[in-house]
């Protein structure tokens, strides 16, 4: 794992912390996207605190509230992940700011190394975001047409 420096606000040990449930959050969106209770335990406050705090993304007024953000509807949490994605999104642009400063300064290592674990995730989660997502519109699209006494047929 990537050597941290202790910075102002935190140390590399608190950094190390952070990379730890980074993985394991990913992990858990991997393994069971759309269980709301498995993935936003992974979602750990320290998590939320860096990636608001050091990561250029806004509270959302809190850890439940980010969490709702993005990672209930499959495309809020493909945008949210493309922020990591050193394939997709080589300049690191910030997904809410659209700026890379978020590489650079005290916290580069940790947001770099988010990054580099993150590559190993991504396709997966992306995978798993995108059939969540369409399942999601496709019983939405039947509910409304039921809502007019029509049928939806999916092939």
């Amino acid at each position: 794992m990537t050597s941290f420096t202790d910075v102002q606000f935190m140390t590399a040990a608190e950094k190390r912390r952070v990379a730890t449930a980074w993985r394991r959050f990913l992990q858990a969106l991997r393994q069971h996207y759309g269980d709301e209770e498995a993935c936003f335990r992974a979602f750990t406050e320290p998590l939320y605190h860096h990636l608001m705090q050091h990561c250029s993304f806004i509270a959302h007024y809190n850890r439940l509230g980010f969490y709702g953000h993005y990672f209930q509807r499959g495309d809020d949490t493909v945008r949210f992940l493309r922020q990591f994605d050193p394939h997709g999104n080589p300049d690191g642009l910030s997904t809410e700011y659209h700026d890379p400063w978020w590489l650079r300064g005290d916290y580069a290592d940790i947001n770099g190394t988010m990054r580099e674990i993150a590559a190993e995730f991504v396709p997966a989660v992306v995978a798993a975001a995108s059939k969540h997502q369409r399942d999601e519109d496709l019983r939405h699209a039947q509910a409304l047409a039921a809502r007019y006494g029509h049928a939806v047929t999916l092939l």
